[in-house]
């Protein structure tokens, strides 16, 4: 019982730490967020997007998360691309805790990976693409009609078809569902 204890106790005090070295953007809009991203992404940033806590949303469904001790260099390279995040925030406190977007659930035979809005269920034995659901954004039915019934490497990307938040949204399921199923 001892050593399950300090296994427990270890893993608590590396989440805590893990914690303490981040920060949230947070932004006026979803579209200043996705651009950020990539932004970001394409000079090789550890950044992940999540949803914001509900003590400071500003409007926005999205923040970044990122290393507090890259803030100013993160800041810069957004400055240099004249995007203005409306904070950066220290997230030590458990109420300042962003959100994550995703949640999974096993079917059995399928596996449904949601993200903010959006839901991507495939069949595992063939990884073909059953469902999309979810959002209220007017391209979802085409997005559906476009990958339903194709298995997840011959589906198109969803932001290369896609041009809403549902469609980034579901993007962000596609991902997840692919890294999930090459495990």
């Amino acid at each position: 019982m001892a050593l399950l204890n300090s296994f427990f106790k270890q893993k608590a005090l590396k989440t805590k730490k893990q914690n303490l070295d981040r920060g949230i953007l947070i932004f006026e809009n979803t579209s200043e967020v996705i651009r950020a991203e990539r932004i970001l992404k394409s000079q090789k940033w550890e950044i992940r997007v999540m949803g914001p806590p509900p003590e400071i949303q500003h409007g926005c469904d999205l923040v970044i998360e990122f290393s507090l001790i890259e803030e100013l260099n993160i800041l810069r390279t957004l400055q240099e691309a004249e995007i203005s995040p409306l904070e950066a925030v220290p997230s030590t406190s458990p109420l300042l805790k962003p959100v994550d977007i995703f949640q999974v659930k096993d079917y059995g035979a399928h596996l449904m990976v949601r993200a903010a809005n959006m839901k991507l269920t495939v069949e595992k034995a063939t990884l073909t693409i059953v469902n999309v659901s979810g959002g209220g954004c007017p391209d979802v039915p085409y997005l559906a009609k476009e990958l339903v019934g194709k298995t997840l490497n011959q589906a198109p990307a969803p932001r290369e078809i896609g041009h809403t938040l549902c469609g980034y949204a579901l993007q962000l399921a596609f991902e997840e569902m692919k890294h999930r199923c090459s495990q």
